[in-house]
């Protein structure tokens, strides 16, 4: 025990610099990937990340407006509360027309400390400013949307005789606004409130817990039912069906980004792996002579296995105290992830695992290795002994003969000398080269979305509708404008083949002027009775392009053909697609009255190219001096916009994985060759042409390695993506791959920095005076 003791305080004096740089690659690898997990949680959990910065309330009580609803804070289980407030449900709608959605109103003085609303646009009420003429409310993110409400419009409440205007837009972690579900919440000063002329049917309480212990949320809520009265308690929300609701609007992004973390930890995992094996592998001469001293194969192991996993401990530890350190200090959304993640249950335990999977997986590399050192013999095996066998040394000559740069030629030998070897190395290589082309290829389909909707089946910018204006006067004026085409359309719902389901019929366009579907297999639907269909539809009928589908509208039947697919990116795919002809009209020929809308519910406005979606929009509700109301169309890269953040993020990880690796595939290489330097000065090479020949064969490693990744990252992206999209319900045809100048650039940049990493150490190595010993040999 002290011969080990000893033998690794006298290896750490020998091998300072390479035992600092192995703990600090650990601390890299450890803060990178609590980094990562940290993101991942930030962006894929938005309502966890509301909930934990708004100190948000797990049960939400809606009372009778004279019911003591104030009491629920003496609870056992109640840490605080927000509230109570007292409320006014009224409908409200924009100032011209607009979308009418059920507001349930809070009266405020100031903004709660418990569950408080975040501002995300606008600001919070102030009382000199909103209480006066112009009265002020602050609308949830959810309902705003729905009313495409922003700051600075002006709102008419049912039951208020002033309009109301808006001044801020704020996140909560309530459940959000469903349209005949649940109502919208919306905050105004208490002022604001007692001017309503709302009934006491309107009128209520609500109040908001915050718990110390989650788990207690059903039997607060049994206590509270006990302690007001059944009969004095209108509705009741939960922590559980609000984060349910949010959920389900972040599975995309959540697949994506794990995806993307689980392949930096198979990179980062590699790095560790190979980076262990080759330091073991080049001290197989220290092995010798310890096992020609007396040591034990098993003593050998265990010495190993305690140094490299001292070194783990040492990097795991430090990486984990950067990162709580420094963490919450890094500038943008890295920090901003790093303090709420500190607030998220479950942080704790979550970066131990990680920090204990980082130590574990070290320790298994090093056992693996490890043994095999237990194997290596006490008297040295000369390599140079051993015979090589293949073609290599004819087509070196050949290659020579060729008047080709002896340093490329040797430099391309040395790479490959060694098969396993070298494939191993560029395997190690490839994977981090592999996954940011996959990151690249998600970030190209996004510029997709953005850039060309049209070609993911979202060729309208915009959607137009009215109540005010008639069909003819709104074609009349949508057909003005020289910038747009307008397509009109009507969704209904429609029930499938044993009333199991519900699906959309939507139809847009008409049989003379058809809309432009983004058809992926198959042909556009052209003649009556035919229709396009999503891959979501196709599924849950068990249908394919061809087939004759029915449905029902109503009670009526409808028959369609199927004669194409289109890309469908609304209701999980599962929409069927025809003219709105078709659908006025019905499918069926029976002579019974149709099913469908006798005129178009919306219009569908295709922007000719050049023409500003903003300043159309604009344009349009000018000409019909507010009649029209005209809101964006909805895109999926929208809620995605996170991901080009966070993959910038993941490369700059993997970049860093990366060149870890690449230090130890130059050391390995340097070290490998050092054999060979005394013979390549012996036939005339000066150290500027070794240096060259050590920088070429790692510059051949690093290209058959980029070759090789972004090969394999531009078909895994595709099909990733087009998985993803098939499951969605959207449809395969979704995916982009990255330009070719952009993988050429990745290939162009991995060799430039691989042959600028290595320069230095093959300098060193090619003016060290080398002395032909047993330590060259092994």
């Amino acid at each position: 025990m002290r011969a080990a003791a000893r033998w690794t305080q006298a290896h750490l004096r020998a091998h300072r610099p390479a035992a600092v740089l192995i703990v600090l690659a650990t601390a890299g690898i450890t803060m990178s990937l609590l980094l990562a997990t940290t993101l991942f949680a930030y962006a894929t959990d938005p309502w966890q990340r509301v909930f934990t910065q708004s100190s948000g309330a797990h049960v939400w009580i809606h009372t009778q407006a004279g019911a003591p609803a104030g009491s629920l804070a003496g609870l056992d289980e109640v840490r605080a509360t927000s509230g109570p407030f007292r409320t006014v449900r009224t409908s409200a709608s924009l100032q011209p027309g607009g979308a009418k959605a059920t507001l349930e109103l809070r009266g405020t003085e100031r903004r709660p400390a418990t569950a408080a609303p975040r501002v995300v646009a606008g600001r919070w009420l102030d009382p000199a400013a909103d209480a006066g003429a112009a009265k002020g409310i602050v609308l949830d993110s959810s309902v705003a949307r729905a009313m495409w409400a922003k700051p600075g419009d002006s709102l008419v409440l049912s039951g208020f005789r002033a309009h109301l205007r808006v001044v801020g837009v704020a996140d909560t972690a309530e459940v959000s606004f469903r349209a005949g579900e649940s109502p919208g919440v919306a905050w105004v000063l208490p002022g604001t409130l007692a001017a309503s002329t709302a009934g006491q049917d309107q009128r209520g309480r609500t109040i908001g817990l915050r718990l110390a212990d989650p788990a207690d949320t059903d039997y607060v809520v049994q206590r509270a039912v006990t302690q007001l009265g059944a009969d004095q308690i209108t509705d009741v929300s939960t922590w559980r069906q609000a984060r349910a609701e949010a959920e389900g609007d972040n599975q995309l992004l959540g697949r994506l980004l794990g995806g993307f973390g689980l392949g930096a930890l198979l990179a980062a995992a590699l790095a560790v792996g190979g980076a262990i094996s080759t330091r073991i592998r080049g001290h197989l001469r220290d092995i010798s002579i310890l096992k020609a001293i007396g040591f034990t194969p098993g003593q050998v192991v265990r010495m190993f296995l305690a140094l490299h996993l001292l070194f783990a401990l040492l990097g795991v530890a430090l990486g984990a105290l950067g990162t709580q350190v420094l963490g919450g200090l890094m500038p943008g959304r890295i920090g901003e992830a790093r303090a709420v993640w500190q607030q998220l249950p479950g942080h704790t335990w979550l970066s131990f695992v990680i920090s204990g999977g980082v130590v574990v997986f070290i320790g298994s590399a090093t056992c693996l290795a490890a043994w095999r050192a237990g194997r290596v013999p006490p008297v040295p095996v000369a390599r140079a002994a051993a015979v090589t066998r293949g073609r290599g040394p004819g087509l070196t000559r050949r290659a020579l003969g060729l008047r080709v740069p002896p340093a490329l030629v040797l430099g391309w030998r040395s790479a490959f000398h060694h098969p396993l070897r070298s494939s191993a190395a560029v395997a190690r290589l490839a994977v981090p080269l592999l996954l940011i082309t996959v990151a690249l290829g998600a970030w190209t389909t996004l510029d997709r979305f953005s850039s060309h909707p049209e070609h993911v089946g979202l060729p309208a910018a915009l959607t137009a509708r009215s109540d005010s204006l008639g069909d003819r006067e709104l074609h009349r004026l949508l057909s003005s404008q020289p910038q747009l085409t307008a397509y009109p359309g009507a969704e209904v719902q429609a029930l499938v083949p044993g009333q199991t389901g519900t699906i959309t019929l939507r139809g847009l366009g008409t049989d003379t002027r058809p809309y432009p579907f983004a058809v992926v297999e198959g042909r556009a639907a052209r003649g009556p009775d035919e229709a396009v269909a999503g891959q979501g539809l196709l599924d849950l009928l068990d249908a394919q392009v061809g087939d004759w589908v029915r449905m029902t509208v109503a009670g009526r039947p409808y028959v369609l053909h199927i004669v194409g697919r289109n890309i469908e990116t609304a209701d999980g795919g599962r929409v069927v697609s025809t003219s709105l002809d078709t659908l006025r009209d019905g499918a069926t020929g029976d002579g019974a009255p149709p099913a469908g809308p006798s005129h178009p519910d919306f219009y569908n406005l295709v922007l000719h190219h050049g023409a500003d979606a903003g300043a159309v929009r604009d344009a349009l509700t000018k000409a019909s001096a507010g009649r029209l109301e005209v809101r964006e169309a909805p895109n999926p890269a929208d809620q995605l916009s996170v991901v080009r953040a966070v993959a910038v993020g993941l490369i700059a990880v993997l970049i860093l994985i990366g060149l870890a690796e690449l230090a130890t595939t130059v050391g390995a290489g340097v070290r490998d060759r050092s054999r060979d330097l005394l013979a390549l000065r012996a036939v005339g090479l000066t150290p500027r042409q070794i240096t060259a020949v050590i920088v070429s064969a790692t510059a051949f490693v690093t290209l058959a390695a980029a070759l090789a990744g972004t090969g394999l990252g531009v078909l895994v992206s595709q099909w990733l993506i087009n998985l993803q999209g098939s499951t969605s319900g959207w449809g395969t045809g979704i995916a982009q791959r990255p330009a070719v100048a952009v993988l050429l650039l990745v290939i162009a940049v991995a060799v430039v920095v691989a042959g600028a990493a290595a320069a230095l150490p093959a300098a060193r190595a090619a003016r060290r005076r080398l002395a032909d010993s047993a330590a060259d040999l092994l």
